[in-house]
């Protein structure tokens, strides 16, 4: 269900600038995802295709990793997230709350579990592409 609400935010959030932007028709949607929301692309993908409007009917969808970065916030070390360590109980606490990942993942320096997160958490809106109206 994350996923969905995910997908229903990108789609209305799409629509809105199209129409600020003056777009009769969105031909592309590129969507950032950071690493550390721990989306199942494949459903993401799903809900997407699933909640097309009349002027996203045939628009390509592109989804876009962005890797996480953290610096730890007591000896300043920056490191990548990396989940493939990450038993599968991990891996669910931080998909549904992306805050608890203070609470596994430690610096590999000092082991602090204080860090910052610098990049790679939540879903943007990257860009969109389309045809203009004609006036």
């Amino acid at each position: 269900m994350h996923e969905w609400a995910l997908a229903e935010g990108v789609i209305s959030t799409a629509t809105r600038v199209a129409e600020e932007q003056g777009i009769k028709e969105i031909t592309e949607i590129k969507v950032g995802i950071g690493e550390l929301q721990q989306i199942e692309h494949e459903i993401f993908l799903f809900a997407l295709e699933q909640l097309r409007t009349p002027n996203i009917k045939n628009a390509k969808f592109t989804l876009q990793a962005i890797k996480g970065r953290l610096r730890c916030r007591v000896c300043g070390e920056e490191w990548e997230f990396n989940n493939r360590d990450m038993d599968e109980e991990t891996s669910e606490a931080i998909h549904f709350v992306p805050e608890m990942a203070h609470v596994y993942i430690k610096c590999p320096s000092c082991e602090s579990p204080d860090f910052s997160v610098l990049e790679g958490r939540g879903v943007v809106l990257a860009s969109i592409s389309g045809v203009k109206n004609d006036n």
